[in-house]
């Protein structure tokens, strides 16, 4: 069964593989992904559709291994606009999205977490 923004069958999985290292997963990731959209938001700024694409890349792979569904469709969007040389205002309403998506996906890991404190 999935929610709409998280795969719990991914959650469960990692649960059983982290032990008790499961709630130290979730804030890692959390705080990685704080500093990627720091990253995103950077590029963007810069220009810099490389680092950006990469940044992007990333993002997809760590959102992906927490079953986070929708924040990784979204970075596979970033990337590929960033691929395409897309105008950046493209780029940057794709990086609002991704914000978005992830205060949603911080507060359910968030809650998460507080089930394994």
């Amino acid at each position: 069964m999935s929610l709409p923004h998280l795969d719990t069958d991914t959650l469960v999985a990692l649960q059983e593989i982290m032990e008790d290292e499961y709630g130290n997963l979730l804030d890692t990731y959390i705080s990685d992904s704080e500093e990627r959209i720091r990253a995103l938001r950077n590029a963007c700024g810069a220009q810099d559709l490389v680092q950006l694409r990469h940044v992007a890349h990333s993002f997809k792979g760590s959102s992906s291994n927490m079953g986070a569904i929708i924040l990784t469709n979204l970075c596979r969007d970033l990337e590929e606009a960033a691929r395409r040389n897309a105008p950046l205002a493209i780029i940057d309403e794709k990086i609002e999205s991704i914000q978005r998506e992830f205060a949603i996906v911080r507060i359910l890991f968030k809650s998460e977490r507080q089930r394994y404190t």
